[in-house]
């Protein structure tokens, strides 16, 4: 299928995953379920009483007190940023935020210095790649000041890589910025430049430092032999011409956030596979349905006009083979990572796990699409601390479960197994791989909550609780809610909070509650619920990646935001999520216009926080100072004060207290 040009701007996140719906069920939204629960009696608790309250005491005492208490309770002790808009990053004061890694840094001793007009997949191989989205740390010797930095690139977008692709045209008496197709050999550095990065990272001084000749440092990319395994490997649905086994998998794409193992595995989740694959299917082919449930094709990508594999005509199962999460033995350099089929195939936002008390590994999972689900896996066996060797295929087998909220503040994990209520037969199942496979039909079939695009989803081992990011739903139609119901057309999203039964995370069973409806609290048709104790500065919308530091404190990076949306860029906010202070939020760092905040890590002595800046300048054309079409458009005019150092490229950036200690704190 032929793509325009147009179709080739690959711009945020918000932008991709804000097309039509591709969950076809009448199960249940999020929204209609907070609805029926705000109506509830006994839900007006906690920080979400706060507007009820409001109707009957004075706004202004009430004001003043919350703030008190906000105040003395907050466990976040740092000088809130100003919220803007600009072409830098800025960190609170009293911090330094440093660029570790740029997109085409060199990794290894023998890596090529970066030249954007001397691009090519093989200099690309050797390079920090594109986008980078998820930051994972695992330290070396057990230490907090050496170890290795693991990142995934996500995507690339064409228009800010290469000079001299966007040309300006006149249409309709304006410009406007038309991108032309794609030499095979710029698709190459885009699949190179695609998949993850291990590298090498040491503190010195004070600072960190990349050690370009690690021994484990590595490049995972788009053409990186890879092994399905687990119930769906060697079946018939995942053989191609080129792997008739049906166990072998040529690269990685798109992957999002992700997770790094108790036992010190690199796990990459594939998130948005359908953008690659163009062409058609053969008429009749029994893949029609499950492709059209994930968006396939897409064709945003132009890999298909140069690999078969990525043609639908040519190559029918291919896409069955993405879509997956993928585990990276990082201390074998040489290893094949591995697509381990057991948790499901969907449009994977992250990995992040945490051992249950009775030792199984519970991994919490987003499927980051409007009106689709939350799932969690839990591993059949159980985590040996004193044997790693023997945690390194655990999660080829176990359990993958779907939520389903109720009104009255319960959540169940429904299994997701073949056999069990209309996974069967019947309904097209022949066994746990078709159920694997089309994964988001068996949660169709089950009834799960159809959610506001579930992204990050991180459990909290301080308090037993478990964060779930929902960025945002734009196209949730006000007759799914009611006057109780958070919002329709839900443009700035939400976090929900989970405890499940017992403070055991593999139960099957727990409660939710609103931790924050998200946006700019001063205007009373958003209803958001930050604690009166938030600043202008304070507020955020699109909750995206989160992180839970040491201390058991939440940290949320958004997607989204700008002069349109918000009046302010992303960035990265401290969130209370305890006493008197719940729902109270403090700006920490922000990212220059364009750019999505994605990580965020913290080391583990909470010395340092990694945040990934991903595709800065990127839709700038909102901001009338920033505004371009190309990194390489006129820069001299365009930003008179350009450097080669300044943050025009993706890039992880390390942020530490002046003067060393703990952030925050």
């Amino acid at each position: 299928m032929t793509q325009s040009p147009e179709t080739r701007f690959r711009t945020s996140q918000l932008e991709e995953n804000d097309g039509p719906s591709v969950n076809p069920t009448d199960n249940r939204t999020m929204g209609e379920i907070i609805a029926a629960r705000f109506s509830r009696r006994g839900f007006l608790k906690g920080s979400l009483a706060v507007s009820a309250i409001a109707a009957t005491v004075s706004p202004l005492a009430l004001v003043a007190a919350d703030e008190a208490r906000a105040t003395e309770g907050s466990a976040f002790k740092f000088d809130e940023l100003e919220a803007g808009i600009d072409d830098k990053h800025h960190v609170a004061p009293g911090y330094d935020a440093d660029v570790l890694l740029r997109w085409g840094d060199p990794l290894f001793a023998d890596s090529p210095e970066f030249d954007p007009v001397k691009q090519s997949a093989e200099a690309q191989a050797r390079q920090f790649g594109y986008n980078n989205d998820y930051v994972g740390y695992i330290p070396i010797d057990g230490s907090a000041e050496h170890g290795l930095l693991v990142v995934n690139h996500e995507y690339t977008n064409p228009h800010l890589m290469f000079p001299g692709i966007v040309k300006i045209v006149e249409k309709d008496g304006k410009k406007a910025a038309e991108l032309a197709p794609l030499s095979k050999k710029q698709v190459d550095v885009e699949m190179a430049a695609h998949g993850g990065t291990i590298v090498e990272i040491r503190k010195e001084g004070g600072k960190w430092q990349v050690v370009r000749d690690g021994k484990l440092n590595r490049r995972i990319m788009s053409t990186t032999e890879m092994a399905l395994s687990g119930p769906v490997a060697g079946h018939d649905r995942v053989k191609t011409n080129a792997d008739p086994s049906g166990t072998k998998v040529i690269g990685t794409l798109n992957n999002c956030a992700g997770g790094v193992t108790p036992w010190g595995t690199y796990v990459m989740a594939e998130e948005n596979i359908h953008g690659y694959f163009s062409g058609e299917l053969p008429e009749g082919h029994k893949e029609a349905a499950n492709y059209k449930r994930l968006g396939i094709p897409e064709g945003a990508y132009e890999w298909g006009a140069h690999y078969d594999r990525f043609d639908l005509a040519k190559e029918p199962n291919e896409p069955n083979r993405f879509g997956w999460i993928v585990e990276v033995d990082v201390n074998d350099p040489n290893s094949v990572p591995r697509k381990r089929t057991a948790m499901g195939r969907f449009k994977h936002e992250g990995a992040e796990s945490i051992v249950a008390r009775d030792g199984r590994v519970v991994f919490y999972l987003g499927d980051d699409e409007r009106f689709d689900y939350v799932y969690k896996f839990v591993t059949a066996g159980k985590f040996n601390p004193n044997d790693l060797a023997a945690n390194m295929n655990l999660l080829d087998d176990g359990t993958l479960h779907v939520a389903k909220f109720a009104e009255d503040g319960s959540v169940e994990w429904m299994p997701i197994v073949f056999g069990q209520g209309p996974l069967t037969a019947e309904n097209g199942f022949a066994g746990q791989a078709d159920v694997l496979i089309e994964t988001r039909r068996a949660a169709d079939l089950l009834g799960a909550t159809k959610m506001d695009r579930p992204e990050d989803i991180q459990p909290n081992a301080g308090n037993g609780k478990v964060y779930v990011m929902l960025t945002n739903n734009s196209k949730r139609k006000s007759d799914q809610v009611d006057a109780a119901n958070p919002r329709a057309e839900n443009v700035f999203g939400h976090i929900i909070e989970i405890v499940e039964d017992g403070g055991d995370f593999a139960a099957t069973k727990g409660k939710w509650e609103v931790l924050l409806k998200c946006g700019d609290p001063s205007v009373a048709d958003v209803g958001a619920t930050f604690s009166t104790a938030t600043t202008a500065n304070g507020w955020f919308g699109m909750p995206d990646n989160c992180a839970v530091d040491s201390a058991g404190r939440l940290w949320v990076a958004t997607d989204g935001q700008g002069p349109k949306a918000t009046g302010r860029t992303d960035g990265l906010w401290a969130v209370d999520t305890e006493g008197a202070a719940r729902a109270t939020s403090k700006l920490f760092f922000r990212v220059p216009i364009g750019a999505e905040m994605c990580g965020p890590l913290f080391a583990p002595d909470d010395q340092t926080a990694f945040v990934a800046v991903q595709h800065p300048g990127d839709g700038g054309e909102d901001w009338e100072a920033f505004g371009r079409p190309s990194y390489y458009e006129d820069l001299s005019t365009r930003w008179p004060d350009f450097k080669p150092d300044m943050p025009v490229r993706p890039s992880v950036v390390a942020i530490t207290k002046q003067g060393g200690g703990k952030i925050a704190v």
